[in-house]
C-alpha cells in the first residue's frame, strides 16, 4: 500500500473524548488508517495521506490549542501541495461544537480540501466546570458513529472514491 493511499487520523485530546473517538474511526478504517496525536503530525505526513480526519474538543468556543499548533505548523510547508483532498472531522463539545467546525473549515478552505462528509459534533453536555474537566468517554452510538465514519473514509480511498 502506498502512503497516499492512507487515511490521516490527526487527534487531540484533554479528557478523553477525542481520543476514543479517533481510535475508534482508525479501528474501523483498518490498515488504510494512520492515527496520529496532533503533536507529532508533521507537514511530511499530511503530505503522504490520501485524506484526513481531524479530530478534536472545542475548548471555549474553539479547536483545541494542540490541533491548533498542529495547523500553524504545518499549513505553510503544505499549502499548495494538498488541494482537492478529501477531509471530515469530528468535534466533541459540552454543547455545541460549531466554533471549532468553523475553524477547521476555514483552514481546509485555503488549503483547498474538499469535505467529503457533514461533520460529526458529538455532545457530551458538560456544563459546569467539574464535567467540563471531569474525564469523558463517548456512548457507544458516538464511538459507532466516528466507526462509522473512518471505515467510509478508508473505504472511499480504497474504491478511487476520492
Amino acid at each position: 500500500m502506498s502512503a497516499t493511499s492512507t487515511l490521516l487520523i490527526a487527534w487531540h485530546s484533554r479528557t478523553g473524548a477525542s481520543e476514543a473517538l479517533a481510535r475508534a474511526a482508525a479501528d474501523a478504517g483498518g490498515e488504510r488508517a494512520r492515527l496520529m496525536k496532533a503533536s507529532d503530525v508533521q507537514p511530511s505526513d499530511l503530505l503522504d495521506a490520501a485524506a484526513y480526519l481531524f479530530v478534536c474538543p472545542e475548548n471555549l468556543a474553539t479547536m483545541s490549542g494542540m490541533m491548533k499548533e498542529m495547523f500553524d505548523r504545518c499549513y505553510y510547508p503544505v499549502l499548495g501541495r494538498i488541494e482537492g483532498r478529501p477531509y471530515a472531522t469530528i468535534i466533541a463539545a459540552g454543547s455545541d461544537g460549531e466554533g471549532a467546525q468553523r475553524q477547521i473549515d476555514r483552514i481546509a478552505k485555503g488549503w483547498r480540501l474538499r469535505r467529503v462528509v457533514d461533520p460529526l459534533i458529538v455532545k457530551t453536555d458538560a456544563r459546569s466546570s467539574e464535567e467540563i474537566l471531569a474525564p469523558k468517554a463517548p456512548t457507544e452510538l458516538q464511538l459507532a458513529n466516528a466507526a462509522e465514519l473512518g471505515e467510509a473514509l478508508s473505504e472511499g480511498i480504497a474504491l478511487g472514491v476520492f
